[in-house]
């Protein structure tokens, strides 16, 4: 088998999957209460967990890509796992090491599978989500930065679907690579984004803006990449999101009146 280390981000003491490719770590951890000894912490070594509020399970995956040696590395979140089939809160169908394997002989990524919008653009649900800033401002540190890749960004910004939740497993080489371009971007956004206006939902913009990077990124290198299911291992509340989904397109119309 591959050697292959999945950090499982969390914030609190929960259940984890037994397969010795998960790598149970506390996100955030600068300042909190150690979870115990089956977790590590992501504020040792090279880290950012300071910047958690903002950057989300991100400070997950930064300490990954600096501080893990693996062949793969990936990073999922505590509710969130990769599956060998989807709309299910059962972990048996969480997926081992050996399955992840085997997939990774037919590609270099394992992505979740992609979330559909159906009525909303990448672009528009974000700016009705959240603050339509904070992808202006990414896109000109790109064309500025990185303008081999504007023309992806911009396709990406008006698709109706796209890999979401900074879930992946990647070959290190490539991981190192790609978050090598996406800190670098989300950096400079931090030093040029005032967010401090923002609800403490919106104050996540970080590990928001870096869902819709990903395929900008996977389209311009070319990346070999395979979707795989994955399940929730909580109950999700479907109607709220549904209303809530409705009430900020309404919000959003109003105010743009």
């Amino acid at each position: 088998m591959k050697n292959i280390k999945i950090v499982v981000a969390t914030h609190k003491n929960y259940w984890m999957p037994e397969d010795e490719v998960y790598y149970p770590l506390q996100v955030g951890a600068e300042g909190k209460t150690a979870l115990g000894n089956r977790f590590k912490s992501d504020n040792t070594g090279v880290n950012i967990s300071g910047k958690n509020t903002n950057y989300c399970e991100l400070t997950g995956l930064y300490w990954a890509w600096k501080n893990l040696d693996a062949e793969y590395i990936g990073l999922v979140h505590y509710r969130r796992q990769f599956a060998m089939r989807r709309w299910t809160k059962d972990r048996r169908y969480i997926l081992s090491g050996e399955q992840i394997s085997a997939l990774l002989d037919e590609c270099d990524v394992l992505l979740p599978v992609k979330r559909n919008y159906w009525i909303e653009t990448s672009y528009s649900q974000y700016a009705h989500a959240h603050h339509a800033a904070d992808l202006d401002i990414t896109r000109e540190i790109i064309a500025e930065r990185h303008p081999e890749y504007i023309s992806a960004y911009d396709a990406a910004m008006k698709l109706t679907t796209g890999h979401r939740f900074n879930m992946l497993i990647m070959k290190s080489d490539i991981l190192d690579s790609y978050c090598t371009w996406l800190f670098g971007i989300l950096f400079e956004l931090e030093k040029r984004l005032d967010i401090s206006d923002y609800s403490d939902n919106d104050k996540r913009v970080f590990g928001f803006v870096a869902e819709r990077l990903m395929d900008v990124w996977l389209t311009t290198n070319k990346i070999r990449f395979k979707d795989i299911p994955y399940i929730f291992l909580e109950n999700e509340n479907w109607l709220r999101k549904g209303t809530r989904f409705v009430l900020r397109k309404i919000i959003k119309k109003s105010l743009d009146v």
